[in-house]
């Protein structure tokens, strides 16, 4: 199953309440911002239609395939005149379920993107001239979860035990790989289960004994569930950038007063999630299908909440680009395999962007 799949799922399952080009990024597209897709909030916006062209003269700005309240930012930017008043307003569009995360970047129908940095850097390799101008979470946002009765205390307790995952894909299989490195781990010291979207199940029942998932999503649905867990950090510093603001050098070169006002009203906006996410959630709502319900509501506040210290550094939003996780992020993915050739991480980000 592929994340495009998973999103499907999880709209049939929403009932209770961020792929790139072709190659091995395809698989990987979107995943930071597409896995608030899981959560049971996240139902299929009629006033945000996915995949749908824009022809606004407005830049446009891509979000993955399902409107789901961890996108409260853009809503809240869009609809509160934040990007206007910066001096760039912006249309929001979402992804089509078959949609490359990339296509319509490089296609120009898209002039921003919001996506992993992880991901860029496999689109790059690929031969796509992509550059970050911002960073939206500052924190990656995978953990390593466990029963709070487990006896696994740290990831070394991870040796020999069944560690469930979604499959070797995307940010949950880079955040394992990250796991296995910190504890000083093999693949062959640990039982690895491919598990799909079903990691609530799957450790609730005993078939595995952690599994790999979102602070700001499977976390939080174990809590909407009742089953208490505890959450192990990947690393002390985690070589890896999650979700980002990312243009393309042509756009960016053409265009760089904007791509600032883009990026600075994004930042202002992720501020005002952060000082009330109430009302983000309300605004959500005129975006995301169903956030009227109690429930749907709850949950999304809840996943909301979780969201927002990923935004944070040291207790501020900035949205600021950390050249020094880039590099480690380029040279971990090539020890690693997951890229087939070195690459300079500061060649795909612009940190003078914001600071401009």
């Amino acid at each position: 199953m592929n994340r495009r799949q998973l999103l499907q799922v999880s709209v049939a399952a929403t009932t209770l309440g961020l792929a790139a080009c072709n190659g091995t990024a395809s698989q990987k597209a979107g995943e930071q911002a597409s896995s608030a897709s899981t959560s049971p909030n996240a139902t299929t916006s009629a006033a945000t239609a996915s995949g749908s062209s824009s022809t606004s003269s407005k830049p446009v700005l891509g979000l993955t395939y399902i409107p789901n309240v961890q996108f409260a930012p853009f809503y809240w930017g869009v609809d509160k005149g934040v990007f206007a008043a910066g001096g760039q307003d912006i249309a929001l569009r979402h992804h089509g379920a078959q949609e490359g995360l990339f296509t319509a970047l490089a296609a120009g129908q898209e002039q921003y993107v919001i996506a992993g940095g992880d991901e860029l850097v496999q689109a790059f390799t690929e031969g796509m001239e992509l550059v970050s101008i911002a960073t939206m979470y500052q924190h990656y946002p995978v953990r390593v979860i466990v029963p709070e009765d487990s006896t696994i205390t740290d990831l070394t307790g991870l040796k020999g035990k069944r560690l469930g995952i979604p499959g070797k894909f995307g940010e949950a299989w880079f955040g394992t790989l990250v796991a296995l490195n910190t504890a000083r781990l093999t693949q062959d010291d640990v039982t690895i289960q491919t598990i799909g979207y079903t990691s609530q199940a799957a450790l609730t029942t005993g078939k595995v004994d952690a599994v790999v998932g979102y602070t700001n999503n499977d976390a939080v649905q174990f809590e909407q569930n009742g089953l208490a867990v505890r959450e192990l950090e990947l690393a002390p510093e985690v070589p890896l950038v999650a979700v980002s603001l990312i243009t393309t050098f042509e756009h960016l070169k053409a265009n760089r007063e904007e791509a600032q006002a883009v990026a600075k009203a994004m930042v202002e906006s992720m501020r005002a999630v952060a000082a009330d996410p109430e009302a983000a959630v309300t605004v959500a709502a005129t975006h995301v299908t169903g956030l009227d319900e109690a429930t749907a509501r709850k949950n999304a506040l809840a996943t909301l909440k979780a969201t927002v210290p990923l935004y944070e550094s040291d207790g501020e939003i900035t949205g600021a680009i950390v050249e020094r996780t880039w590099g480690n992020m380029t040279t971990f993915m090539k020890a690693q395999g997951l890229i087939d050739k070195a690459v300079d991480g500061a060649s795909m980000i612009d940190p003078l962007v914001l600071a401009s």
